[in-house]
Formats: C-alpha cells, sequence, structure tokens
C-alpha cells in the first residue's frame, strides 16, 4: 500500500508541476516530484511504526 501511494503521488505532482505550474525543466519536475514521493513514503512508514509501537504495548 506505502508503495502504491507513494508512485501515484509521484504521478500526480509531475502533472500538477507540467500542467498546473507549467514547469518546463524535467530536473526540477523530477526533483520537487521525488521529493514529495519520499516525503508521502517517510510519513506513511512513521504513522505505521508508531501504529505497531502503539499495538505491542498493549
Amino acid at each position: 500500500m506505502q508503495e502504491a501511494l507513494t508512485a501515484a503521488t509521484y504521478l500526480v505532482v509531475w502533472l500538477i508541476c507540467e500542467r498546473v505550474i507549467e514547469i518546463e525543466s524535467g530536473l526540477i519536475k523530477l526533483l520537487i516530484s521525488l521529493g514529495a514521493a519520499v516525503s508521502i513514503y517517510v510519513l506513511v512508514g512513521l504513522k505505521n511504526y508508531g501504529q505497531k509501537k502503539r499495538k505491542s504495548k498493549k
């Protein structure tokens, strides 16, 4: 689930950069898209880790 959300985030941010913001540089679009995707991956990972940690304390 985490990987699918990351891939979807990458594509959506890429399209936003291309169509809405109209960034022409491929490198800039790549960096912004990858940054957003990695951020989502880390946030979901931290959320899952916190949930597992709370379950193990019970």
